[in-house]
């Protein structure tokens, strides 16, 4: 008899699961629904500002090139002036107009 008592005494009774059991899981299931959900709310708030602080900076670099662009054409067209070409071409290259018989007509 005494092997039956400890054995009696070594196995434990399993734990079951009552109503409060069962209510604090759902309770515990829901929180962490609820957590999840505010999560994904709060991360796609913050990675919409950073989208818009993005696109903000694209904005003022697209800005930035175009006032580039402008002055570059603007300088392009100061150095294309035929004028500009021509007192290069006689002051510093000492370029003259070619005389009547120096001229070739192409038909």
């Amino acid at each position: 008899m005494q092997a039956v008592e400890v054995l009696k005494q070594a196995v434990r009774p399993q734990k079951t699961f009552g109503a409060g059991d069962v209510k604090y899981f759902s309770w515990l299931f829901s929180s962490a629904i609820l957590m999840a959900v505010a999560l994904l709310y709060v991360w796609s708030h913050i990675y919409m500002t950073e989208l818009e602080y993005q696109v903000a900076r694209e904005l003022s670099i697209q800005q930035e090139l175009v006032v580039e662009r402008d002055k570059l054409k603007m300088e392009l067209a100061t150095l294309r002036a035929p004028g500009r070409i021509e007192a290069i071409a006689l002051g510093k290259l000492q370029m003259t107009y070619p005389e009547r018989e120096q001229v070739i007509v192409i038909p």
